[in-house]
């Protein structure tokens, strides 16, 4: 696939996404920068604001195989992997594939969830792979997650571990639509009955496995350019000497921020990285690996200026 093609199948997803999405444009362009970087992406927002839609939406124009875990307080690991069931007939055990078992996963409010049963994703997400009784079971090559949560201050919740936070690509905050677009929003739902499902409203496959692929091959043609990859390693490490932050970002965010500056320069139809795709990417990518000092906390300190901070105090390459 070259860049062209891969630059036409973005706009050909996002036109299938907004017949069911009003607004969120910069939400869908970092889910395709993830679905094109291989990352998974976590969803924050306040109750309402259509992230489980917006999934559905998403897998439904990818026309991947979707699957859907409603995370809650009592699930157990093998809700979500499944497990190896004694069959009296054949006098084996044969597995039972849990929801994990997809192409496109959505963990929906995943901080309902305790901390042992959440580490479940941990292996899948990382290798895309399950363990099973001491068995290897592969995952699809297409594996994503999109992980949903309400902000950490609404009650009945459980904080995700840095190990697990550090699995996701980005981590988006959705916001409030402004009044423009709650009222396209009142105006094309108020009157619809009962559940609503993107295949409704006009969403419809323009891509598969095989395409996503091919999308994620054409990476190979953007070059990334040493001045540019030792940029982003000095980005990371300033988060690391910060007096502000007490944990600081891993070398697998330099990674992974590396190669969502890849796709972003690809789907905008450029064959390098310039530092305006380090520097746009770099909130999403640092906001949830990151963690202030009890000082700077008590300051108020915002991790996003903090972040800004950084990229400004940071020199990139001309």
């Amino acid at each position: 696939m070259s860049l062209s093609d891969l630059r036409a199948l973005a706009d050909n997803i996002r036109a299938e996404v907004a017949k069911a999405i009003i607004g969120q444009e910069a939400m869908i362009d970092q889910l395709l920068v993830g679905m094109i970087a291989q990352g998974h992406v976590l969803l924050e927002g306040p109750p309402g604001t259509a992230k489980t839609f917006l999934a559905q939406a998403f897998s439904t124009a990818l026309g991947l195989e979707f699957g859907r875990i409603q995370f809650t307080p009592d699930l157990l690991p093998g809700d979500i992997l499944g497990s190896n069931l004694f069959n009296f007939q054949t006098s084996q055990f044969t597995l039972t594939r849990g929801p994990i078992f997809c192409e496109l996963l959505l963990a929906d409010e995943i901080n309902r969830t305790p901390p042992k049963t959440q580490a479940a994703l941990l292996e899948a997400m990382q290798e895309r792979r399950v363990t099973l009784d001491g068995e290897t079971h592969q995952l699809p090559s297409r594996f994503m997650v999109i992980a949903t949560q309400n902000p950490i201050e609404n009650q009945g919740v459980y904080p995700l571990p840095e190990a697990q936070l550090d699995r996701f690509l980005f981590k988006l905050l959705v916001p409030y639509p402004d009044e423009g677009e709650e009222a396209r929003i009142v105006a094309n739902f108020g009157s619809r009955q009962g559940p609503q499902h993107p295949a409704d409203l006009g969403v419809s496959a323009v891509a598969n496995a095989d395409v996503l692929t091919s999308a994620t091959a054409a990476l190979s043609q953007v070059t990334l350019a040493d001045d540019i990859a030792s940029y982003v390693v000095r980005l990371v490490r300033a988060t690391r000497d910060h007096a502000d932050l007490t944990v600081g970002a891993s070398p697998r965010a330099a990674v992974m921020l590396a190669g969502a500056a890849k796709a972003r320069a690809a789907l905008d139809g450029r064959d390098y990285v310039i530092p305006d795709d380090v520097k746009a990417l770099a909130v999403p990518v640092l906001r949830h690996r990151l963690t202030l000092s009890p000082a700077a906390e008590i300051e108020g300190r915002d991790l996003e200026a903090l972040v800004a901070e950084l990229i400004e105090m940071t020199e990139a390459p001309r």
